[in-house]
């Protein structure tokens, strides 16, 4: 099954890379170049489509693993799984409920920060951020297994 190691490998490439240039290149720059609303409405726009390609590539790895002969190393099927969890979580349930609470703030130029709403966004956000760097460690891990 040489294709299913090939496609799972660059599932896992695509997936990671992605994360990783999201993450460490284009968010810091649209907040440092743009007003902070304005940033915040691209990278909100962003988010939904930059779930569903984690959700899409983890899930063509997932399968490709299990069809392939690596199925008897347990760690990369137990990374996966989890990254695909945390991945779900953060796409079904972190991000829908920080986009109505930004639709709530309205700015967050003008709104306070010890508004309550901001403080649950930033909440959010603290979990969100701290989800899509275990994502990007296990993408990290998973690359880098032999």
């Amino acid at each position: 099954m040489k294709i299913a190691e090939a496609v799972y490998n660059l599932a896992i490439a695509l997936w990671t890379g992605g994360n990783a240039i999201f993450t460490l290149m284009l968010t810091p720059i649209l907040f440092k170049t743009e007003s902070r609303d304005t940033a915040g409405r691209i990278v909100g726009n962003l988010f939904p489509g930059y779930f569903r390609w984690g959700l899409a590539c983890g899930i063509v790895a997932l399968l490709c693993r299990l069809a392939g002969s690596g199925t008897a190393r347990r760690l990369p099927l137990v990374l996966l799984v989890a990254m695909l969890a945390i991945t779900s979580f953060q796409a079904l349930y972190i991000e829908p409920r920080a986009a109505e609470l930004k639709r709530q703030i309205g700015s967050f130029e003008t709104t306070p920060r010890d508004h309550p709403l901001r403080r649950e966004f930033a909440r959010l956000h603290g979990i969100s951020a701290a989800c899509n760097l275990t994502v990007l460690a296990g993408g990290v891990v998973l690359v880098v297994l032999p």
